[in-house]
């Protein structure tokens, strides 16, 4: 007996030097290794051509060629789209997450890549984030081969390739970067309490949030209940445990060990303030109604058993009943090598210690736990008062996919954890061996017949403002609306003026319009001595000159109504603003659109879109913590030289 536990403390010691040594090493083949074999994942994005077809391809386009047209009118953080909903304008980047499109943009300008090829490349290094991301997470507490296995899971469950191929959600494709490295900063926090582990969990959570905050609702619950129980089991007193020893001298310790993550989570949400605060104090003046009520609605959208093991991949949009050919696959390679990685390292668990049990038994609850709330015999928790508000935030009960592909990929990688090498063979741990050579094998051949995009030519023609307007009337998309609004646009003049352009000069450029000044109204009449003129034009502001002769009027705006445009009576042209003029949503019609009283007499008119308290307070929080973060950062690492 005596001989068994000393072999047992040989290997744990093995074990844990072994992944000490993973953590501190620069020069690591398998993690280069890892991004190699994603070259099958990516290969798809590098065909000629673009998967016009999929799901959000085009969506993600024309946000791109959206963002561009602001930002090169000089607004470095784009809130407003000026051509969605058929060139009423829309506040999209103010309620989405806009990191993607950030780093689409400087490919975009920075390397000179087409819009398609822009994003396409966002694409790839979302696969090539998330297998470093899920590497560095499973090596620092299970090993080297043990990382490697799990993140070509990750990269290559189908769920992940449904996001990448199918639904070409940019968005949630690059969330999978995030999930792992807030993970393992977090735990890492709450171990070492150092605060390279502060920082890095503060702008993974931040990095998250501003890249989807859909998919940060749907990791919240993993995430809080991974950092309780980490926080529980690597605390070095245990308030419950050691009675013996005083009250204050029990609880302070654990207190403290909570502290680095508590910052990071600060800092995270200082970081990200600039999004998240307008988002959620100005959302409520967006309709949400068209994203959640009929097709878009939950009730019709929980998956049946048999889907989540079923073969069948197609490039469809998901439908009702059974016979949906959308892809609603755990995958059978991850979920087999996650119970035999269960139930090969379950019988070793004195040896792997209590705290790595229970953080393994996080990953099962959890990832079983998401993928039963997608079932229809479960869908009465959907209609409970705050268990169906935390699921209806994936809006689809599919999405909670995403979670559960995190957790079986993290725990496939227990087919490789040191504990079952043998002491002889701990050498070749950072090597290649073969059983993780066929391991690989397994995972990449089990989803290589779904390694496939669907590539056509658009059916708007090239990327151009007449291609968003055709986009948007034939897939009825991008035609969100602010509050103001009580029917939905089907076409407008903008478009119309697109299209004219279009059918007069096929291979012409086209040209924005030059103005969003209504001059069909019958207020606009030089007989009745109203007249306007427009001085100058871009996505975010427009001068006009005006002259009322006989009354007070106003100027109609082909904008919807929504915080943040602001109208001036200037000094003269290009003058300063002497005063501020009313805004009010148009009061005939169903469009809401911004209308401006005038008063009598000759001026010049300024409306432009700028920041609301909420974004300028956001904007200023978000530098604060930077700042903060850089500093910190600057005393700790001068601290270290001294």
């Amino acid at each position: 007996m005596g001989d068994k536990a000393q072999k047992s403390t040989v290997i744990h010691n093995q074990v844990h030097n072994d992944i000490h040594n993973n953590e501190s090493r620069e020069r690591d083949s398998l993690f280069w290794l890892t991004l190699a074999f994603t070259v099958f994942a990516i290969a798809p994005f590098l065909l000629p051509g673009y998967f016009w077809g999929a799901n959000d391809a085009r969506h993600h386009v024309y946000f791109l060629f959206e963002f561009d047209r602001v930002f090169q009118d000089g607004v470095w953080w784009p809130r407003w789209s000026p051509d969605f909903a058929f060139g009423y304008g829309y506040p999209f980047f103010n309620i989405y997450g806009p990191f993607s499109h950030f780093l689409a943009q400087f490919l975009f300008r920075g390397l000179n890549l087409s819009y398609t090829g822009a994003i396409e490349m966002v694409f790839v290094l979302s696969i090539l984030g998330s297998a470093a991301s899920m590497y560095l997470f499973v090596r620092s507490w299970m090993g080297r081969q043990a990382g490697m296995v799990s993140a070509l899971v990750y990269v290559y469950a189908p769920y992940h390739l449904l996001d990448l191929y199918v639904r070409a959600n940019l968005a949630e494709s690059m969330a999978f970067v995030w999930l792992p490295l807030a993970l393992w900063t977090a735990r890492n926090a709450i171990r070492t309490q150092a605060f390279r582990w502060v920082l890095g969990l503060s702008l993974s959570l931040a990095g998250l949030l501003m890249t989807s905050q859909l998919v940060t609702l749907l990791f919240a619950p993993l995430f809080g209940l991974y950092l309780l129980i980490v926080w529980i089991h690597y605390t070095p007193v245990k308030p419950w445990v050691d009675l013996n020893v005083p009250g204050w001298t029990r609880i302070l310790p654990w207190v403290k060990s909570m502290l680095a993550p508590g910052l990071g989570l600060l800092g995270a949400l200082g970081v990200s303030c600039i999004f998240w605060l307008p988002m959620v104090l100005e959302r409520n003046d967006v309709r949400v109604d068209q994203w959640f009520d009929g097709r878009y609605g939950y009730q019709s959208n929980f998956v049946y058993f048999f889907q989540l093991f079923s073969p069948t991949w197609d490039f469809g949009v998901s439908v009702l009943g059974p016979d949906d050919r959308f892809s609603f696959q755990l995958g059978v390679v991850p979920i087999i090598l996650s119970i035999v990685g269960l139930l090969l390292i379950w019988q070793r668990t004195p040896q792997i210690g209590e705290p790595l049990r229970w953080e393994l038994l996080t990953f099962v609850a959890v990832g079983v736990g998401t993928t039963l709330v997608m079932l229809q015999p479960l869908a009465l928790l959907w209609e409970l008062p705050v268990i169906g508000g935390v699921l209806g935030a994936a809006q689809f009960p599919w999405r909670w996919l995403t979670p559960a592909t995190l957790c079986f990929s993290v725990l496939s990688g227990l087919v490789m954890h040191p504990i079952l090498t043998p002491i002889e063979q701990k050498a070749t741990s950072s090597q290649l061996t073969f059983p993780l050579f066929v391991t690989i094998a397994v995972i990449i051949l089990g989803s290589y017949p779904l390694l496939q995009v669907n590539i056509i030519e658009p059916a708007e023609g090239p990327v151009s403002l007449v291609g968003l307007m055709r986009f948007q009337r034939s897939s009825d998309e991008l035609t969100g609306s602010t509050r103001w609004v009580k029917e939905i646009p089907t076409w407008s003049p903008m478009a119309e003026y697109y299209e004219s352009q279009a059918q007069a000069n096929p291979d012409g450029p086209i040209e924005p319009v030059n103005s969003k000044v209504d001059y069909s109204v019958l207020d606009y009449d030089q007989e009745t001595g109203f007249v306007i003129d427009s001085l100058a034009h871009n996505t975010i502001m427009e001068e006009v000159w005006y002259f009322a002769g006989t009354d007070d009027r106003r100027i109609i705006y082909e904008h919807f109504y929504y915080p943040g445009w602001r109208a001036y009576l200037l000094d003269g042209e290009h003058g300063e603003p002497v005063e501020e003029l009313e805004i009010i949503p148009e009061e005939q019609g169903t469009l809401g659109r911004m209308t401006v009283p005038v008063p009598k007499g000759e001026g010049h008119v300024l409306l432009r879109y700028e920041d609301t308290p909420p974004r300028r307070v956001g904007r200023n929080v978000s530098l604060v913590a930077i700042g903060a973060l850089l500093m910190s950062g600057l005393v700790m690492s001068l601290r270290k030289q001294l």
